[in-house]
């Protein structure tokens, strides 16, 4: 099997090298590294439809051939000359040919990313000159993980008045749908994708999560508690059973590694996961309303935290009061010691987040549900707000001034089973056993990993509706 760089990563995110060898796939190459020719072998070849894979294919064969013949699958469509190339040099030595639709990468179960990290300084960037170019490309991989799911959406998306990225998208996603599907107007559809710019939730997209949360934190307290204790049996052990020194010097190790988390914990991430929960939130543990987030905010700056995690602390305080002053700002970044990177704050405005208002500037936030009874971490007491919009969504009670429609969508998220009119009943089927409807998130920039949790939540309290959460680029720990 030979594989280009995308393909490798998305099928290492499905299967293992022991899967492929039960399938008689005893060797995985890479398609532009050099590779010893196999003549009595056929080799099939998993590829994006690219110019340079293209090409890296014909050289497999023009000359002399590598191979004995090839099967040919490409991740998308491939453009017509780079078809009829491939068909001119290679025709005889090709058996089969097919795109499968297939352009994005799983991550999880209910997530799902476009692996494109420069998606997001494309779109945003004032000066990008490939921003249109991106949008078709992402909408491309949106209509194949719809086509992928054998779904047929509505498309949403949320209206900004500063930004027509989402607009841009939804329309670019509709057409092509319909095109792949060419249903008509009585084509029934019981999926919605919500189209969502990363600007919607600032605060999410800029809180750390703990590095452990208080769940694990417990378990590493317990630990610490017994480190002496254990150290103690420990050394009595090694001198009585000589023979398992490496197996208890492992289990040493693991123990100091629980030790050293603790440390840390206790000396950066408490503190700092506090103020920024505070501030986020905007309320303490005790739920007292914060009533100076400055008093919150000058301990971080006092104390030796890192930069980015003074940034971070910054920028939590500024979107806590809908924006600041220039005076008030220039004296933060003082404080931060990053005068000659300004930019990296003011730079939320080109996600429509205000950073620079005057004294007498009123922002209203959006209204937030009450979660007051939920149960939560105190470290980690922020819901994002994707949690909100998946909940409104599913339960029709998104607004359609902010949600326009792009195309139909659902009437009711009741689990009825209605089906779209282009799939197929298949008893055998695992989708058609799916009484429920589905919802697709996309998120123009990364998620964090409580977006993520929060698909899982909706669809375990709904059960009749399941949610799927992308986004452009695969997940980091979002900061």
């Amino acid at each position: 099997m030979i594989l280009d760089s995308f393909t490798t990563k998305l099928l290492s995110s499905c299967c293992k090298m022991s899967d492929l060898m039960s399938e008689k796939i005893t060797i995985v190459e890479d398609l532009f590294k050099s590779r010893e020719p196999v003549p009595e072998m056929k080799a099939i070849y998993f590829m994006s439809p690219t110019a340079k894979c293209v090409d890296a294919f014909i050289a497999d064969f023009k000359s002399k051939p590598k191979y004995k013949a090839a099967y040919v699958y490409f991740t998308d469509y491939c453009p017509d000359d780079l078809f009829n190339n491939m068909k001119l040099h290679c025709a005889k030595y090709i058996r089969v040919c097919k795109e499968i639709n297939m352009c994005f990468m799983p991550q999880e179960a209910q997530v799902f990313t476009c692996d494109n990290p420069g998606a997001f300084q494309s779109i945003y960037s004032p000066n990008s000159q490939d921003k249109k170019k991106t949008l078709e490309t992402l909408a491309d991989q949106l209509v194949t993980l719809c086509a992928t799911l054998d779904e047929y959406p509505g498309v949403r998306y949320k209206k900004d008045s500063n930004m027509e990225n989402a607009k841009a998208l939804a329309e670019l996603v509709d057409d092509k749908l319909a095109r792949h599907y060419e249903l008509d107007d009585s084509g029934k559809k019981k999926a919605q994708l919500l189209i969502v710019e990363r600007g919607l939730d600032p605060v999410t997209n800029n809180v750390k999560q703990a590095l452990l949360n208080e769940e694990d934190m417990l378990w590493v307290k317990l630990r610490h508690k017994h480190i002496a204790e254990v150290s103690d049996n420990l050394a009595q052990m090694m001198k009585k059973m000589p023979a398992f020194r490496k197996q208890l010097t492992e289990k040493t190790i693991h123990l100091q590694l629980a030790e050293d988390c603790m440390k840390h914990y206790s000396n950066n991430v408490e503190k700092l996961c506090k103020a920024e929960q505070d501030l986020a939130v905007g309320s303490d543990v005790e739920g007292v309303k914060v009533k100076d987030p400055m008093r919150t905010l000058l301990p971080v700056l006092l104390h030796p935290y890192s930069t980015h995690d003074k940034i971070r602390a910054v920028l939590l305080y500024i979107f806590s009061l809908s924006g600041t002053t220039d005076e008030n700002l220039s004296k933060l970044i003082q404080h931060v010691k990053i005068e000659d990177q300004r930019e990296f704050i003011l730079n939320w405005k080109e996600l429509g987040v205000p950073i620079i208002t005057s004294p007498s500037f009123f922002s209203r936030k959006p209204t937030r549900r009450d979660r007051s009874q939920e149960q939560t971490y105190n470290l980690s007491r922020w819901t994002p707000v994707i949690k909100d919009v998946m909940e409104d969504a599913v339960e029709n009670k998104l607004d359609t001034k902010e949600w326009p429609h792009q195309s139909e969508c659902p009437a009711a998220w009741n689990g009825s089973g209605a089906v779209s009119a282009r799939q197929k009943h298949k008893a055998s089927s695992l989708d058609d056993r799916r009484t429920g409807s589905r919802l697709i998130i996309f998120v123009l920039g990364g998620i964090c990993f409580s977006e993520m949790r929060s698909a899982y939540e909706v669809t375990q309290a709904v059960k009749s509706c399941e949610v799927i959460i992308e986004n452009t680029h695969r997940t980091v720990n979002v900061k």
